[in-house]
């Protein structure tokens, strides 16, 4: 049975949100999932004062060791000024040696994120992730035009075909939409489909 992996960071619970319906999504399709996230490396006076969420269902990754275990990895993050979160990055800045065995190549692979304005660096912040998961030689599926409302413009909407995404406002009250989390599983569907495919 091909397994999944759904690693995220979330400071609000945008992108937890977003993991479950990715989740979901390659649940769907037949696949094991694990959802993990990686370690929080703000400070906690940062941490308190901007009120992230501290509190999650989901465990911690047991370090980069642990992403050879399965057949695709769909990674979120929120977007920090254009890019991944410092949290995510400094995660796949300690897995050198995972790179260096070659030990993901031929893995499917996958990103999702979450920005306060609809142009906030959804885009740029995908590929960010997208370009760390090639260099580990993993090949890549975004969210392609089958989840035809990703094209709808009569509301606010995530979505991009280089991976699902939702938009926070800038007080992060705004929770994904039903077409946002929709997006997040037809992606997390799509990527268990293809790892099977090339694991036949």
């Amino acid at each position: 049975m091909t397994k999944v992996l759904v690693l995220y960071y979330s400071s609000y619970g945008h992108i937890e949100q977003m993991a479950e319906a990715v989740a979901e999504g390659a649940r769907s399709a037949g696949a094991t999932v694990d959802i993990r996230r990686v370690p929080e490396t703000a400070p906690e006076a940062v941490v308190k004062g901007a009120g992230f969420k501290t509190d999650s269902a989901h465990p911690l990754i047991d370090g980069p060791d642990a992403l050879k275990d399965y057949d695709a990895i769909i990674v979120g993050s929120p977007t920090r000024f254009g890019r991944m979160a410092s949290q995510m990055a400094s995660f796949w800045d300690t897995a050198g040696g995972v790179w260096y065995q070659g030990a993901l190549h031929g893995k499917v692979g996958g990103a999702f994120t979450s920005s306060a304005t609809q142009h906030g660096g959804n885009e740029t912040t995908l590929f960010s992730i997208i370009t760390n998961l090639l260099h580990f030689g993993l090949t890549i599926v975004g969210l392609d035009y089958g989840h035809a409302d990703q094209q709808k413009i009569d509301e606010v909407l995530g979505g991009a075909p280089y991976g699902a995404t939702t938009v926070a406002g800038g007080d992060g009250s705004r929770q994904p939409s039903v077409i946002d989390l929709a997006g997040a599983r037809y992606q997390g569907r799509r990527i268990a489909e293809v790892a099977t495919k090339l694991a036949a």
